[in-house]
């Protein structure tokens, strides 16, 4: 039986895919008979029939769209077909998808009336590399100002499949459902395309998923560079099962590196969360002037004095204290770097986080230079540019932008934001899906600062500790719900963690 796997493709990943199933056997004309059937199966699941308009492109997803007019025909739809560009140059299948198509068709004009319930666009799909032209951009306007929902084959057209957003100046617009095939691309996975695709349905038209297999393969027999793996960070690796006879030292030691006294808020939010996260014990470290507020306000996490980085790396020559998370409150300057290059040198895992990160605007060679395997880097947009000047703009995505982060910095890079992106200096990269709107809130970052430590102090590699507390990070901020606050998200993490001890435990 097919299931929706996790991976996502790029669009050339996708056009190669669909030649190795043609060279497999499978005929190119049966997979678009095999889209357009799908897409009018979904739409009968949401539209009961009704009056539809489908605009059909020039290419195979106009083709696409000339096999869904023909199912939603016969299952009662009344149906208008509207002919986008040069119909009679179509070649291959969308001709001959097309002639099988009895019903009414009509050139594109922008000035007609749209009637109807439904719109169904077949005009670009995912492959497109220009901006939208102006006349359908009014088109698709012209619908939605009518309140008439729109169904998208692939991607709404005008977005680009690897960029994940409306290419040139095209104004966007929202699909109400959009129906892509095998799987998800970028464009349907980041933002801000995400939100304009709408209920996205990734359905089966007959491929293989050994054509993963295929496409590794090809690139081995062709002496290229093995293909990264890219998925959607819904199968979170596991945490190590407590041993029985675990001590909490076993546990691993998580040390949280405070600011001063007017600012100590976000260290005890990152020590509470990497208790909660599992980490056997936790201390938060000071200067002299904050131990006073942190003594008053923390029970189970412990308080250690240090004054300056020579201070922390003395206290981190105890082995036991695993994993160090700096950076939360913890200000802008030479001690917090100083702070940073303690417990690199230390050989314990890091967590480099907000302040720690601006730290080193400017000087980001010299954070380079000290980071290694075990390091995590959490950047939200502004500290990444910040650190990665422009690589933002210069890249295709914020996936491709992640990679070459880490492969730059040699650290694990987690590039925060609602659509999170978790990659390795090897390439290998997730993109974090279930985070609510409602984390976009004071605090929440240091929270996940927090759960990163704890699960490295568990003894988790780097990068599946940065993906798995972005994924319970989320899960946080859906148990705690709408008018949730930072301080509310550590105590969501008891049953956060217990839905991934059921994964775990029923996989056995």
């Amino acid at each position: 039986m097919w299931t929706l796997g996790p991976e996502i493709l790029s669009v050339a990943d996708m056009y190669e895919v669909d030649r190795l199933t043609v060279a497999s056997g499978i005929a190119s004309l049966t997979l678009m008979e095999n889209a357009g059937r799908q897409v009018a199966n979904e739409i009968a699941k949401r539209w009961p029939p009704c009056r539809t308009t489908i605009i059909c492109g020039p290419g195979n997803n106009g083709g696409d769209g000339f096999v869904v007019a023909r199912h939603l025909q016969t299952r009662g739809y009344a149906v208008d077909v509207i002919a986008y560009g040069d119909h009679a140059a179509l070649k291959g299948d969308a001709a001959a998808m097309a002639k099988l198509w009895t019903g009414p068709t009509r050139p594109f004009s922008a000035q007609d009336a749209i009637h109807g319930r439904l719109v169904v666009d077949a005009v670009f799909g995912a492959g497109l590399s220009r901006a939208l032209p102006s006349e359908l951009g009014s088109f698709f306007e012209g619908v939605q100002s009518a309140d008439i929902p729109i169904v998208a084959i692939d991607v709404p057209s005008g977005i680009g499949g690897d960029e994940a957003k409306f290419l040139g100046d095209a104004k966007p617009w929202s699909a109400a459902l959009t129906v892509t095939f095998f799987r998800k691309k970028a464009a349907h996975i980041l933002y801000p395309s995400r939100k304009y695709c709408g209920e996205i349905a990734c359905v089966d038209i007959g491929i293989s998923v050994g054509m993963f297999h295929a496409l590794s393969e090809r690139e081995r027999s062709s002496g290229l560079a093995a293909r990264a793996p890219c998925a959607e960070n819904t199968q979170p690796a596991l945490i190590p099962p407590l041993d029985p006879t675990a001590h909490k030292y076993k546990r691993g030691h998580c040390v949280v590196v405070s600011g001063p006294a007017n600012a100590t808020g976000a260290a005890r939010l990152a020590a509470r969360a990497a208790l909660r996260a599992g980490a056997g014990l936790v201390t938060v470290v000071a200067a002299k002037e904050a131990m006073p507020i942190l003594s008053a306000s923390l029970t189970s996490v412990m308080v250690r004095e240090a004054n300056d980085g020579a201070a922390l790396a003395k206290l981190l020559q105890d082995k036991r204290l695993n994993a160090i998370v700096v950076g939360p409150g913890g200000g802008i300057g030479a001690p917090t770097k100083a702070h940073v290059s303690a417990a690199l040198a230390s050989g314990a895992s890091v967590v480099i986080d907000a302040d720690a990160l601006t730290s080193f605007e400017g000087d980001a060679a010299a954070l380079f230079k000290q980071l290694h395997g075990r390091a995590v880097l959490t950047p939200h947009e502004g500290e990444f540019e910040r650190l990665f000047p422009g690589l933002l703009s210069r890249s295709l995505n914020r996936i491709e932008a992640a990679r070459a982060a880490a492969a730059t910095s040699g650290a694990v890079v987690l590039l925060k934001g609602p659509d999170t992106v978790v990659a390795a200096p090897t390439g290998e990269a997730v993109v974090n899906t279930n985070a609510p709107p409602q984390l976009a809130t004071a605090g929440s970052g240091d929270v996940l600062a927090g759960i990163v430590g704890a699960l490295l102090a568990q003894g988790m590699p780097a990068f599946d500790a940065a993906r798995t507390a972005a994924f319970l990070h989320g899960e946080c901020g859906r148990i705690a719900g709408p008018g949730l606050i930072a301080e509310d998200l550590p105590e969501c993490l008891p049953q956060a963690l217990k839905s991934l001890e059921n994964a775990r435990l029923g996989g056995l």
